[in-house]
């Protein structure tokens, strides 16, 4: 199994940055596995954000190309993610995923909230 728990999330105003972090843990997870953050807001289906394979390359919603930026640790099993001019419409849960072949797994989900 692999575990996920994200930290970071809270609540920062217009404009604002946040850092938010997802720890990696269990016997089957390896640097190996693709990671991404994706967000769900109230109404709205569960969209990608970001992700990153095992080799670095990255892939972002058109949306967010130039304010959100995912990177990773693997000596840490951490993958971040790095939201800069975070606008009200940023407000959502963010979930962290993690993905070898077919099979996934999810972070708990954190919070965001971004006031105007």
């Amino acid at each position: 199994q692999v575990q996920l728990v994200e930290s970071g999330g809270g609540l920062v105003h217009y404009g604002g940055s946040l850092r938010l972090s997802c720890v990696a843990s269990g016997s089957l997870f390896s640097s190996r596995y693709a990671m991404g953050w994706y967000r769900q807001a109230p109404g709205k289906q569960r969209e990608l954000v970001a992700s990153i394979n095992s080799g670095g390359s990255t892939n972002y919603a058109d949306s967010l190309k130039g304010r959100f930026t995912i990177f990773r640790d693997n000596a840490k099993n951490t993958v971040y993610l790095q939201m800069n001019s975070l606008k009200p419409e940023d407000t959502a849960v963010y979930y962290c995923n993690a993905r070898f072949g077919v099979t996934g797994y999810w972070g708990q989900g954190i919070q965001v909230t971004v006031s105007s």
